[in-house]
């Protein structure tokens, strides 16, 4: 069986192609030495161009010609990780892209599960919810809150309502509370 050549079955080599391109310009009798992209949609092939109308189509070349604004984002969005499929970090993937959580490891029960648990509010973070008040505070400060919540929620200034007379009691508590924590000489 006779031996074949590559370069004889593919057709001549890039280096002898090359040689003997000419500009792929209407009209242009130069040399074709420099490639540009067809299009958006064949970026692997190209038109061959003289230095001159290589520039020139570089120029007036826009990638993003035609498309929209949701387009052009949607494009800027997948060049960001390279044209691959991405997911959101923190998804709890596992196996072939099952959630861990499918598997009962980390010991999750149900859907609730997923939030982050809190620790419980310590009894002056409670005192301070009742009283609408972030720290630092002083003790000007929590008299005066103090003044205002009692003269709100005061059961004579709601005729006796027994919701405000509980309420009240919160109210004093709460104060008692960051009084003796952050104030015990006051």
């Amino acid at each position: 069986m006779p031996r074949v050549s590559i370069e004889a079955s593919t057709g001549p080599s890039s280096a002898a192609a090359a040689a003997h391109r000419l500009c792929d310009h209407p009209g242009c009798a130069g040399s074709g030495d420099y490639r540009a992209p067809r299009s958006r949609d064949r970026l692997s092939q190209f038109y061959w161009f003289c230095l001159d109308h290589v520039r020139a189509y570089n120029a007036q070349w826009n990638y993003y010609a035609g498309m929209s604004a949701a387009e052009i984002e949607a494009e800027i969005r997948n060049d960001t990780v390279w044209q691959r499929p991405s997911w959101p970090l923190g998804g709890r993937s596992g196996l072939f892209g099952a959630r861990v959580r499918d598997f009962g490891l980390f010991g999750f029960e149900d859907e609730d599960d997923r939030a982050p648990r809190k620790r419980p509010l310590t009894e002056q973070e409670q005192a301070l919810a009742v009283f609408e008040l972030a720290l630092p505070i002083t003790f000007a400060g929590l008299k005066s809150r103090y003044k205002e919540l009692v003269k709100l929620h005061h059961p004579d200034a709601h005729g006796g309502d027994k919701a405000a007379e509980e309420r009240l009691k919160v109210i004093n508590q709460a104060y008692t509370t960051l009084k003796t924590s952050y104030f015990p000489t006051g």
